[in-house]
């Protein structure tokens, strides 16, 4: 029996961008809601079922300006929830300085490699989610300083990966708009999830 790959997307335009490319012999793509705690109860809910072999957390998302630019494929080496933690006199601490666990996730390296291989085209980093995305030049320039290696940010990924529990995971994302203030008619959604269902033909082949 070959179990299937699931992808899960924030909302419905993302699952249908995907599902436009996939393999859907092979590829069965889910909307589990916007933000990290959707994500994940959704996620797991689906895993629950015991019938896929990995999952991908899959979906548009904001790039770092000289790192991933609009209409670019990202690949997240690792997913980082980026405000995970607590503010101080000295600046932000992540969860890990306060002894709570871990706020990064690795991909799978197997499929990440299988991604990879794929997707050469793709851009490879950190990729940051956050419940509250950003909207203006500071934050952006504040999130660059403190996450040299991320390339760009997104609301589920790191949900996602706390839901799959040890199944092997991974993040692909194509770039809609830079990071940075919130200008939506400099948002290219189209190109972006044009990219989506044009990288998501590579899945089935990635995880195979």
């Amino acid at each position: 029996m070959t179990y299937p790959l699931l992808v899960v997307t924030a909302v419905a335009a993302e699952a249908e961008a995907v599902r436009a490319g996939a393999d859907r012999g092979h590829v069965v793509v889910e909307p589990v809601g916007v933000g990290p705690a959707a994500a994940a109860a959704g996620t797991a809910r689906l895993l629950a079922t015991g019938r896929y072999r990995a999952v991908i957390s899959a979906g548009i998302a904001g790039g770092f300006v000289g790192r991933a630019p609009v209409g670019a494929t990202v690949l997240g080496a690792r997913s980082i929830a980026a405000d995970l933690g607590a503010e101080s006199p000295d600046g932000f601490l992540p969860v890990e300085e306060l002894g709570f666990g871990t706020s990064v996730l690795p991909a799978d390296p197997l499929l990440f490699k299988g991604l990879s291989a794929a997707l050469p085209g793709a851009v490879v980093g950190d990729v940051l989610t956050l419940a509250t995305v950003t909207g203006t030049g500071a934050t952006a320039d504040l999130l660059a300083t403190r996450f040299p290696g991320a390339v760009a940010e997104a609301m589920e990924g790191f949900g996602v990966a706390v839901a799959a529990a040890g199944l092997p995971f991974a993040e692909l994302r194509t770039i809609s708009n830079p990071i940075g203030p919130r200008d939506r008619a400099a948002w290219r959604l189209k190109e972006a999830f044009a990219a989506l269902s044009t990288a998501s033909a590579a899945l089935w082949t990635a995880c195979g």
